[in-house]
């Protein structure tokens, strides 16, 4: 039986450092994320794609507020449904042309996502959203728009928006049918619609979940045997900055939890894709991997020999020899 693996890339995967996020420069990047999600299929692998938006809903955010009076704006939860239509389309048509004949079918499915009404983040604002400012822009976007800005691990200043946990998937299901059939799909963009339980039904509310946690939520939900993290560094590394630094192929879930009890991994960078890691790692999957899409399948490979080119491995136990500590 196929194994099963939950893919997670960044918003910033579909638009580049540097790009300003045309729809020609996500469709080219697409393809280069189609080929790594094509060969896990050919090793075997039944793949879920989870993308993040934030780059996207921001700018989507601006078209919203500069288009007002001429037509309504619309919440934000609304513009990650939006952002979920637009970039799974974007990666189903990559994949399909990728993949060809060897892709039997693709299925882009808008996910809504639970979140607790009560959740603390929700009046803490700390999700970075949409493009990079200077500082000067940022406070006078931020005086003429309500919105709260905050520095982006030193690239500039970025709006940031109420970024609350997920605690359900609420088309887990639907998912897991489609897996089982052999369907690539792509889910939870941008980490889902929050939405908010009520007496019937759900609610939307304005906030965006991180993907890589909606992508553990999911991953535990589907029973997956495999959480992939892609990020823009090939390995993740400690002492980062220092003459210290050193890049980690592979670490158990202690080492993972004592490495961030420690500051090893910042919140605004690797510290959320560690975190996720360990929830699925905890939740009974079997590994997690945080790399680039280049790495992703060898990273995958259990039997990798200990001096191949793969990414970071969290695993439950020690399974690889001479792996960097």
């Amino acid at each position: 039986m196929p194994k099963t693996a939950v893919v997670a890339l960044g918003g910033n995967v579909l638009t580049l450092e540097g790009q300003s996020g045309t729809y020609v420069e996500q469709e080219l990047n697409a393809l280069h994320m189609a080929e790594t999600v094509c060969s896990l299929r050919d090793a075997g692998w039944n793949v879920v794609l989870v993308h993040g938006n934030g780059p996207q809903v921001g700018n989507l955010a601006i078209q919203q507020e500069q288009g007002e009076p001429l037509v309504p704006q619309q919440p934000l939860f609304c513009l990650g449904s939006m952002t979920q239509g637009q970039i799974g389309s974007i990666l189903t048509l990559a994949l399909r042309r990728v993949g060809g004949s060897r892709i039997p079918d693709v299925a882009s499915l808008v996910t809504h996502v639970v979140v607790e009404a009560d959740d603390p983040a929700m009046d803490r604002p700390t999700k970075p959203i949409g493009p990079f400012f200077d500082a000067d822009q940022a406070t006078l976007l931020a005086n003429q728009r309500g919105w709260s800005v905050a520095e982006d691990a030193g690239r500039g200043y970025r709006r940031v928006v109420p970024s609350p946990e997920p605690t359900r998937i609420v088309e887990a299901g639907v998912i897991k049918t489609l897996v089982d059939s052999g369907v690539i799909v792509v889910a939870a963009g941008g980490g889902g619609v929050p939405v908010v339980r009520q007496d019937k039904g759900y609610t939307g509310v304005d906030a965006v979940i991180d993907k890589d946690y909606a992508a553990q939520q999911l991953a535990t939900a589907l029973k997956a045997d495999a959480l992939v993290l892609v990020t823009g560094v090939e390995r993740v590394l400690l002492d980062f900055g220092t003459p210290q630094q050193r890049p980690v192929r592979e670490m158990t879930a202690e080492e993972a939890e004592r490495h961030l009890g420690d500051g090893q991994f910042p919140e605004g960078s690797m510290g959320p894709k560690v975190r996720a890691a360990l929830r699925f790692i905890r939740n009974g999957g079997e590994a997690a991997v945080i790399t680039t899409p280049r790495l992703v399948q060898a990273s995958l490979d259990a039997e990798a020999k200990a001096d191949a080119d793969v990414g970071t491995r969290i695993v439950t136990s020690r399974t690889q020899v001479g792996a960097t500590r």
